[in-house]
């Protein structure tokens, strides 16, 4: 920990900011989560890790951390601008299962993947169907002064609160200006706060209310679970930069008619940038998409993806290629072998003390503090690693100090644990092994046809010999 100021980049104000929590000492975060009716491809995790890291980062700055992420598993249209069917009710009618069996499903999945990118537990996942009485009730709150009654629901009119798009910059981003009109409302940019279930139909998820039974809008659930959790009003909301310019306004909208002020609910509003794959495989709607076990099937460790998202800044771009990820295993591969070998000769110190590690880790520590700059922390990482004539335990301390931030688990992970049999390998380890060994003995032999022969067969299979390194091999990975 530094006494650095942590500088974040509040995307309401388009500034950088000082973060100054509400109560002192504490950090209350609030983080838009999945919507479950299908695995979340890798863009989507780009926006856990952001919020795991600035999670991390508020807490290795001392604040006590209390970190809300919901589970949408009701209200969210196939349409982002608030218009078509509703994902989980589309899914069902599909797939033939219960909307309450892939709700169940793909959150588990999506729990898994959070795991495996290390991603710490929040204090709260707030699932949205367990909070649909709760938003009834704020949606009564306001109906009287802030929505009207439609056929096909109850909405809210954004003419009644101030300042209503300001997050999206609407006039000059065109933002809200992709709200899809539906008949009668009375300005384009208002939106649902609770649908009816069309008359003569049945949803899966419906439930009785005053407008008419159905289901609750999108943007209602973050608002309710928010103000639930972390008060009406708290620290940080963050999300993907794509919710900058509907769900975000609209739950401030929200939030400033509950509280009957212009106070947006969260302080500060963060947004991680896209992650885009020239290829075309990040959009669910394209079919066929890119998750995380899509990339374990290919042989490349989850924290190499992990590892690629914290080598650009959080709101910049990053293009996805096979090549940038394999680049960023082999990183990952030469930041574990520096430090399994010195876990082979010591133990890590209690705390880090020594002058010079200690100034690397203020550099680090300003890096972080300077708005999550991840890509400047991570080349100070490079700088403890590489440090020769140290302390081998205040080395070990200084690394497990600045890992703490990074998540990438550096003092527990293997060689071994990063070599990955891809899905398609036609041949097992337990084989490999056993034809190196074989390989070791026709060369003790001096057969070397032999010796070669085993080689050559190994790389038809894709694995890659690796004479005179303890490993012995590693699994070729294509991109």
């Amino acid at each position: 920990m530094t006494d650095t100021p942590l500088i974040l980049f509040n995307s309401l104000t388009r500034a950088r900011e000082q973060f100054r929590p509400i109560n002192d000492g504490e950090a209350r975060v609030y983080t838009c989560g999945p919507t479950v009716y299908n695995y979340q491809h890798i863009g989507n995790m780009r926006a856990y890790v952001f919020a795991d890291t600035l999670g991390r980062v508020l807490s290795w700055k001392g604040y006590k951390l209390t970190h809300v992420i919901n589970i949408t598993d009701v209200g969210h249209l196939t349409s982002d601008a608030d218009a078509g069917d509703d994902k989980m009710e589309k899914a069902a009618s599909e797939s033939g299962r219960s909307a309450w069996d892939i709700a169940k499903y793909y959150t588990d999945a999506y729990w898994r993947d959070i795991e495996r990118l290390n991603i710490r537990q929040p204090a709260k996942w707030s699932i949205a169907t367990e909070h649909v009485e709760q938003m009834i009730d704020f949606a009564k709150s306001i109906a009287d002064k802030h929505c009207y009654e439609l056929d096909s629901g109850l909405y809210f009119d954004t003419s009644t609160v101030p300042d209503y798009g300001r997050l999206a910059r609407a006039a000059t981003d065109e933002g809200e200006s992709r709200i899809d009109p539906v008949e009668d409302k009375r300005h384009q940019t208002d939106f649902a706060i609770w649908r009816k279930t069309p008359e003569g139909e049945t949803r899966q998820m419906e439930w009785d209310s005053p407008w008419g039974r159905g289901a609750p809008g999108w943007h209602l659930e973050c608002s309710v679970m928010s103000k639930m959790y972390l008060g009406e009003t708290f620290d940080i909301h963050t999300g993907g930069i794509d919710h900058r310019e509907i769900h975000h306004p609209n739950e401030i909208a929200q939030n400033q008619a509950h509280s009957c002020s212009a106070d947006t609910g969260a302080n500060i509003w963060m947004h991680n940038n896209f992650l885009v794959d020239r290829g075309g495989k990040m959009s669910k709607s394209a079919g066929e998409f890119l998750t995380l076990q899509v990339l374990v099937d290919k042989g490349v460790h989850p924290l190499a993806y992990r590892l690629m998202c914290l080598q650009a800044h959080y709101r910049s771009e990053l293009e996805f290629t096979f090549e940038n990820l394999i680049a960023a295993l082999t990183r990952l591969k030469r930041m574990v072998m520096t430090v399994v070998q010195l876990r082979e000769e010591t133990e890590p110190a209690e705390r880090c003390t020594h002058p010079r590690l200690r100034e690397m880790l203020d550099a680090f520590g300003a890096a972080v503090s300077d708005d999550l700059n991840t890509p400047k922390a991570l080349t100070h990482l490079d700088d403890i690693l590489a440090l020769k004539k140290i302390d081998r335990a205040e080395k070990l301390a200084a690394i497990a100090e600045a890992d703490a931030v990074l998540g990438l688990n550096l003092l527990t992970l293997e060689r071994a644990d990063l070599r990955m049999r891809p899905v398609d390998a036609d041949i097992e380890e337990d084989e490999v092994e056993h034809q190196l060994d074989l390989r070791a003995e026709a060369k003790m032999n001096k057969n070397f046809p032999a010796a070669d022969a085993i080689r050559n067969m190994l790389a038809d299979k894709g694995v890659e010999i690796m004479d005179g390194d303890p490993l012995r091999w590693e699994w070729r990975i294509d991109a």
